[in-house]
Protein backbone atom coordinates (compact mmCIF):
# COMPACT_ATOMS: atom_id res chain seq x y z
CA UNK A 1 0.00 0.00 0.00
CA UNK A 2 0.80 3.83 -1.06
CA UNK A 3 0.55 4.51 2.86
CA UNK A 4 2.89 2.35 4.06
CA UNK A 5 5.70 3.12 1.44
CA UNK A 6 5.12 7.38 2.43
CA UNK A 7 3.97 6.83 6.22
CA UNK A 8 6.61 8.59 8.63
CA UNK A 9 6.20 5.64 11.59
CA UNK A 10 5.31 6.63 15.18
CA UNK A 11 8.40 6.83 17.59
CA UNK A 12 10.83 6.65 14.26
CA UNK A 13 14.06 8.78 13.97
CA UNK A 14 12.71 10.14 10.86
CA UNK A 15 15.29 12.75 8.75
CA UNK A 16 13.94 14.02 5.20
CA UNK A 17 17.27 13.48 3.65
CA UNK A 18 16.65 9.84 3.85
CA UNK A 19 13.80 10.70 0.93
CA UNK A 20 14.79 11.24 -2.48
CA UNK A 21 11.95 14.10 -3.94
CA UNK A 22 12.44 12.79 -7.54
CA UNK A 23 11.43 9.26 -6.47
CA UNK A 24 8.28 7.12 -6.92
CA UNK A 25 7.76 4.77 -4.14
CA UNK A 26 5.14 2.16 -5.34
CA UNK A 27 4.74 2.99 -9.01
CA UNK A 28 7.32 2.37 -12.25
CA UNK A 29 4.55 4.12 -14.52
CA UNK A 30 5.92 7.08 -16.26
CA UNK A 31 3.87 10.14 -16.30
CA UNK A 32 1.23 8.87 -19.38
CA UNK A 33 0.74 6.15 -17.95
CA UNK A 34 0.45 7.53 -13.89
CA UNK A 35 -2.10 10.05 -15.23
CA UNK A 36 -4.08 7.55 -16.68
CA UNK A 37 -3.99 5.58 -13.99
CA UNK A 38 -5.17 8.48 -11.60
CA UNK A 39 -8.22 9.24 -13.74
CA UNK A 40 -9.01 5.43 -13.36
CA UNK A 41 -8.83 5.86 -9.93
CA UNK A 42 -11.99 8.15 -10.23
CA UNK A 43 -15.19 5.90 -10.32
CA UNK A 44 -14.09 4.22 -7.01
CA UNK A 45 -13.35 7.60 -5.46
CA UNK A 46 -16.90 8.73 -6.35
CA UNK A 47 -18.42 5.86 -5.46
CA UNK A 48 -16.67 5.86 -1.97
CA UNK A 49 -17.10 9.93 -1.28
CA UNK A 50 -20.91 9.38 -1.99
CA UNK A 51 -21.11 6.72 0.39
CA UNK A 52 -19.13 9.05 3.16
CA UNK A 53 -22.19 11.61 2.27
CA UNK A 54 -25.20 9.63 2.22
CA UNK A 55 -24.11 8.09 5.74
CA UNK A 56 -24.06 11.09 7.05
CA UNK A 57 -27.52 11.75 6.11
CA UNK A 58 -28.33 9.11 8.40
CA UNK A 59 -26.54 10.03 11.46
CA UNK A 60 -23.30 8.63 10.50
CA UNK A 61 -20.23 11.59 11.81
CA UNK A 62 -17.58 10.48 10.36
CA UNK A 63 -15.09 12.39 8.00
CA UNK A 64 -12.60 12.65 5.96
CA UNK A 65 -9.35 15.69 6.36
CA UNK A 66 -6.79 16.30 4.29
CA UNK A 67 -4.24 17.80 5.21
CA UNK A 68 -1.45 19.45 2.99
CA UNK A 69 2.15 20.75 4.35
CA UNK A 70 4.90 21.69 1.88
CA UNK A 71 7.10 24.61 0.99
CA UNK A 72 6.14 26.73 -1.37
CA UNK A 73 5.71 25.52 -5.09
CA UNK A 74 5.57 22.22 -3.63
CA UNK A 75 2.22 21.90 -5.35
CA UNK A 76 -0.67 22.00 -2.57
CA UNK A 77 -3.12 23.67 -4.76
CA UNK A 78 -2.23 21.30 -8.28
CA UNK A 79 -2.54 17.99 -6.08
CA UNK A 80 -6.15 19.02 -4.61
CA UNK A 81 -6.92 20.16 -8.28
CA UNK A 82 -6.39 17.05 -9.39
CA UNK A 83 -7.83 14.28 -7.05
CA UNK A 84 -10.83 16.49 -5.78
CA UNK A 85 -11.96 16.72 -8.97
CA UNK A 86 -12.51 13.40 -9.68
CA UNK A 87 -15.37 13.43 -6.84
CA UNK A 88 -18.66 14.72 -6.84
CA UNK A 89 -17.96 18.72 -5.79
CA UNK A 90 -20.64 18.52 -3.14
CA UNK A 91 -19.35 16.74 -1.02
CA UNK A 92 -15.98 18.67 -0.69
CA UNK A 93 -14.58 21.17 1.15
CA UNK A 94 -11.36 23.42 0.26
CA UNK A 95 -9.95 25.56 2.78
CA UNK A 96 -6.57 27.57 2.39
CA UNK A 97 -4.84 29.33 4.97
CA UNK A 98 -2.31 32.06 5.20
CA UNK A 99 -1.40 34.76 7.40
CA UNK A 100 -3.76 34.91 10.40
CA UNK A 101 -6.17 37.89 10.77
CA UNK A 102 -6.59 39.95 13.31
CA UNK A 103 -9.38 38.36 14.49
CA UNK A 104 -7.50 34.53 14.35
CA UNK A 105 -4.56 36.13 16.00
CA UNK A 106 -6.83 37.16 19.15
CA UNK A 107 -7.91 33.49 19.77
CA UNK A 108 -5.86 30.33 20.08
CA UNK A 109 -3.82 28.97 17.28
CA UNK A 110 -6.25 25.85 16.54
CA UNK A 111 -9.52 28.25 16.66
CA UNK A 112 -9.48 28.91 12.89
CA UNK A 113 -8.55 25.75 11.96
CA UNK A 114 -11.61 24.49 14.10
CA UNK A 115 -14.12 26.45 12.29
CA UNK A 116 -12.93 25.35 8.85
CA UNK A 117 -13.02 21.18 9.61
CA UNK A 118 -15.72 19.29 7.42
CA UNK A 119 -19.22 18.73 8.36
CA UNK A 120 -20.06 14.92 8.65
CA UNK A 121 -19.83 12.98 5.47
CA UNK A 122 -17.63 15.61 3.89
CA UNK A 123 -13.95 15.49 2.56
CA UNK A 124 -12.20 18.28 3.47
CA UNK A 125 -8.40 19.64 2.33
CA UNK A 126 -6.47 21.85 4.11
CA UNK A 127 -3.87 23.90 1.95
CA UNK A 128 -1.69 24.73 4.69
CA UNK A 129 -2.87 24.04 8.51
CA UNK A 130 -2.24 24.34 11.92
CA UNK A 131 1.15 23.05 11.54
CA UNK A 132 1.99 26.26 10.39
CA UNK A 133 2.11 27.25 13.72
CA UNK A 134 5.37 25.05 14.60
CA UNK A 135 6.68 25.90 11.16
CA UNK A 136 6.74 29.37 10.09
CA UNK A 137 6.57 30.43 13.80
CA UNK A 138 9.35 28.53 14.81
CA UNK A 139 11.47 29.11 12.10
CA UNK A 140 10.91 33.32 12.46
CA UNK A 141 10.59 33.22 16.41
CA UNK A 142 7.26 34.60 15.86
CA UNK A 143 6.11 33.86 19.58
CA UNK A 144 8.41 32.03 22.23
CA UNK A 145 9.61 28.74 21.98
CA UNK A 146 8.46 27.55 24.89
CA UNK A 147 4.88 28.39 23.99
CA UNK A 148 5.56 26.80 19.97
CA UNK A 149 7.32 23.70 21.79
CA UNK A 150 4.32 23.22 23.99
CA UNK A 151 1.86 22.81 20.20
CA UNK A 152 3.42 19.26 19.22
CA UNK A 153 1.81 18.00 22.23
CA UNK A 154 -1.53 20.27 21.79
CA UNK A 155 -1.58 19.18 18.16
CA UNK A 156 -1.59 15.34 19.31
CA UNK A 157 -3.99 15.55 21.70
CA UNK A 158 -6.43 17.68 19.24
CA UNK A 159 -6.17 15.02 16.68
CA UNK A 160 -6.82 12.45 18.95
CA UNK A 161 -10.03 14.20 19.62
CA UNK A 162 -10.73 14.50 16.26
CA UNK A 163 -10.13 11.09 15.57
CA UNK A 164 -12.61 9.62 18.35
CA UNK A 165 -15.17 11.94 16.92
CA UNK A 166 -15.24 10.38 13.56
CA UNK A 167 -13.01 12.19 11.85
CA UNK A 168 -10.17 10.41 9.79
CA UNK A 169 -6.80 12.44 9.24
CA UNK A 170 -4.39 12.08 6.42
CA UNK A 171 -1.82 14.28 6.86
CA UNK A 172 0.88 14.32 3.88
CA UNK A 173 4.03 16.49 3.53
CA UNK A 174 4.89 17.00 0.05
CA UNK A 175 8.41 16.46 0.10
CA UNK A 176 10.02 18.91 -2.71
CA UNK A 177 14.04 19.95 -3.48
CA UNK A 178 15.91 23.01 -3.01
CA UNK A 179 16.60 23.00 -6.93
CA UNK A 180 13.06 21.97 -8.11
CA UNK A 181 11.82 25.22 -5.94
CA UNK A 182 14.32 27.30 -8.03
CA UNK A 183 13.38 26.12 -11.00
CA UNK A 184 9.81 26.75 -10.54
CA UNK A 185 10.06 29.83 -9.29
CA UNK A 186 11.72 30.75 -12.23
CA UNK A 187 8.92 29.56 -14.66
CA UNK A 188 6.53 31.47 -12.70
CA UNK A 189 8.63 34.84 -13.14
CA UNK A 190 9.20 33.52 -17.57
CA UNK A 191 5.57 33.60 -17.84
CA UNK A 192 2.57 36.16 -17.70
CA UNK A 193 -0.33 34.09 -16.28
CA UNK A 194 2.00 33.31 -13.32
CA UNK A 195 3.09 36.40 -12.21
CA UNK A 196 -0.16 36.77 -9.98
CA UNK A 197 1.06 33.85 -8.17
CA UNK A 198 4.62 35.51 -7.46
CA UNK A 199 5.10 36.59 -3.48
CA UNK A 200 8.05 38.19 -3.21
CA UNK A 201 8.45 36.62 0.38
CA UNK A 202 8.59 33.18 -1.27
CA UNK A 203 12.13 34.18 -2.75
CA UNK A 204 12.81 35.82 0.79
CA UNK A 205 11.88 32.43 2.44
CA UNK A 206 14.25 30.31 0.69
CA UNK A 207 17.08 31.78 2.56
CA UNK A 208 15.80 29.88 5.54
CA UNK A 209 15.56 26.41 3.49
CA UNK A 210 18.02 24.67 5.99
CA UNK A 211 15.36 25.73 9.10
CA UNK A 212 12.24 24.55 7.62
CA UNK A 213 13.89 21.52 6.57
CA UNK A 214 14.50 21.37 10.45
CA UNK A 215 11.18 22.44 11.55
CA UNK A 216 9.51 19.84 9.38
CA UNK A 217 11.59 17.11 10.66
CA UNK A 218 10.58 17.92 14.02
CA UNK A 219 6.93 18.37 13.42
CA UNK A 220 6.60 14.75 11.18
CA UNK A 221 8.45 13.16 14.06
CA UNK A 222 6.42 14.52 16.97
CA UNK A 223 3.02 14.49 15.47
CA UNK A 224 3.27 11.26 13.61
CA UNK A 225 1.12 9.18 15.62
CA UNK A 226 -0.84 5.83 15.57
CA UNK A 227 -3.86 7.90 15.00
CA UNK A 228 -2.64 10.23 12.61
CA UNK A 229 0.21 9.30 11.02
CA UNK A 230 2.31 11.45 8.38
CA UNK A 231 3.01 10.42 5.36
CA UNK A 232 6.20 12.44 3.03
CA UNK A 233 5.36 12.26 -0.56
CA UNK A 234 7.95 12.99 -2.95
CA UNK A 235 7.02 16.36 -4.95
CA UNK A 236 9.03 17.13 -7.73
CA UNK A 237 7.54 15.19 -10.04
CA UNK A 238 4.20 16.54 -10.20
CA UNK A 239 2.29 13.40 -11.89
CA UNK A 240 3.67 11.38 -9.11
CA UNK A 241 2.81 13.69 -6.73
CA UNK A 242 -1.21 13.83 -8.31
CA UNK A 243 -0.88 9.74 -8.58
CA UNK A 244 0.54 8.74 -5.21
CA UNK A 245 -2.37 11.60 -3.14
CA UNK A 246 -5.19 10.03 -5.27
CA UNK A 247 -3.64 6.39 -3.86
CA UNK A 248 -3.67 7.66 -0.71
CA UNK A 249 -7.04 8.69 -0.71
CA UNK A 250 -8.48 5.57 -1.81
CA UNK A 251 -6.61 3.32 0.49
CA UNK A 252 -8.12 5.90 3.80
CA UNK A 253 -11.48 5.82 2.42
CA UNK A 254 -11.68 2.16 1.63
CA UNK A 255 -10.63 1.48 4.98
CA UNK A 256 -13.47 3.05 6.54
CA UNK A 257 -15.47 -0.19 4.79
CA UNK A 258 -17.98 2.80 3.87
CA UNK A 259 -21.67 0.83 3.37
CA UNK A 260 -24.67 2.54 1.61
CA UNK A 261 -26.93 3.13 4.74
CA UNK A 262 -30.36 1.14 4.92
CA UNK A 263 -33.12 3.69 6.04
CA UNK A 264 -36.36 1.72 7.08
CA UNK A 265 -39.02 2.57 4.24
CA UNK A 266 -41.94 1.30 2.64
CA UNK A 267 -40.73 0.64 -0.61
CA UNK A 268 -43.20 -1.43 -2.13
CA UNK A 269 -45.70 1.18 -0.73
CA UNK A 270 -44.32 3.57 -2.63
CA UNK A 271 -43.62 1.83 -5.62
CA UNK A 272 -47.53 1.09 -5.67
CA UNK A 273 -48.58 5.03 -5.31
CA UNK A 274 -46.34 5.38 -8.45
CA UNK A 275 -47.87 2.76 -10.22
CA UNK A 276 -51.25 3.45 -9.15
Amino acid sequence: MIRDLLRVEPGSAFRLSDVDPRSTPGTSAGKAEAREQLALLGPRLADLQERLYAGARHGDRRRVLVVLQGMDTSGKGGAVDAVAGLVNPAGVRVTGFGKPTEEERAHDFLWRIEKALPAAGLLGFFDRSHYEDVLIVRVHDLVPPAEWEARYDQINDWEAELAAQGVTLLKVMLHLSEQEQRERLLARLDDPAKHWKINPGDIVERGHWAAYQEAYEVALTRCSTDVAPWHVLPADRKWYRNWALGHLLLETLEELDLQWPAPELDLDGMRAALQG
